[in-house]
């Protein structure tokens, strides 16, 4: 009986002993900053010509639009690795990965003056969005998805106390990521200092504005601010805007998740701005 318990305890040190390693060893394999995961994602990714630096796939899985990922990493010359699913489920940043991960370089973020150059080219008044503190990454996420739908240039960001650009927003985004232009600044303040002096109004959206968004006048050169999910915009950024907004509150809820007002406000100034 305890030759056999011995054996049963040297099975399970075994075991953990070789999970350490392949979680050693994937730490070694992962000099890359990024991952982009789910089917959808990966492939909005491969058509956007952006640089992948591999594709992994779970074994068993080349059916449906993995069979298309695949042949677009094939025709691109990216490398794709076959795992079984225990050493996925072990790379993976989500639940539901859809058994295809891509690692990427580390995200370029853009310039104010390269959001402001884009919308120049296309001979259009910019339209831009501040978020001054969304801490959420399914939040920013969403909020990319729904600001490129809407035409907007870019996006800015700042770099302290805010989430920043990572894996799950670019799986939230579902491929918008890469079409939209985002700046991470060290101030917002100074950010909105730099959008006025290129002759850019910004309008703030704030509970307590005397205007409702459809009242106030949202078209030319613009640039709106979303506060954080729990606080709104801070008190120095408030101040620093040209005007305020609000979203009407009928109900007894009086706020509105940050990337559902987003859509919001956005699409309200898309709509006098065509």
């Amino acid at each position: 009986m305890k030759i056999r318990e011995r054996k049963n305890e040297k099975d399970l040190r075994n075991k953990k002993k070789k999970t350490f390693e392949e979680k050693k060893q994937y730490k070694e394999e992962k000099h890359f900053d990024d991952q982009i995961e789910g089917r959808n994602a990966v492939l909005e990714l491969l058509e956007s010509g952006k640089d992948i630096n591999k594709i992994y796939i779970t074994k068993g899985e080349k059916k449906g639009s993995i069979t298309k990922i695949i042949a677009i990493a094939n025709e691109k010359k990216i490398v794709v690795v076959e795992k079984d699913k225990r050493q996925m489920d072990m790379m993976a940043g989500t639940d539901n990965y859809q058994g295809v991960i891509a690692i990427v370089p580390p995200y370029e973020y853009a310039e104010i003056e390269d959001i402001l150059e884009q919308a120049k080219e296309k001979n259009k008044d910019p339209f831009i969005l501040i978020l001054d503190g969304i801490e959420d990454t399914h939040n920013l996420g969403a909020i990319i998805r729904t600001a490129e739908a809407a035409g907007v240039d870019g996006i800015i960001i700042p770099k302290r106390r805010a989430a920043s650009v990572n894996s799950t927003v670019s799986k939230v985004a579902c491929g918008a990521l890469e079409y939209m232009k985002i700046a991470r600044v060290n101030n917002i303040n100074d950010a909105i200092n730099k959008l006025k002096e290129n002759g850019i109004w910004v309008c703030g959206t704030a509970v307590d504005s005397e205007k409702f968004y459809y009242e106030q006048d949202l078209t030319g050169p613009l640039a709106i601010v979303i506060g954080n999910e729990a606080n709104g915009i801070s008190s120095l950024v408030k101040k620093n805007c040209d005007f305020l907004i609000k979203i009407p509150m009928i109900g007894k809820t009086q706020s509105l998740n940050a990337s559902v007002s987003t859509g919001i406000v956005i699409y309200g100034a898309l709509r006098q701005r065509k």
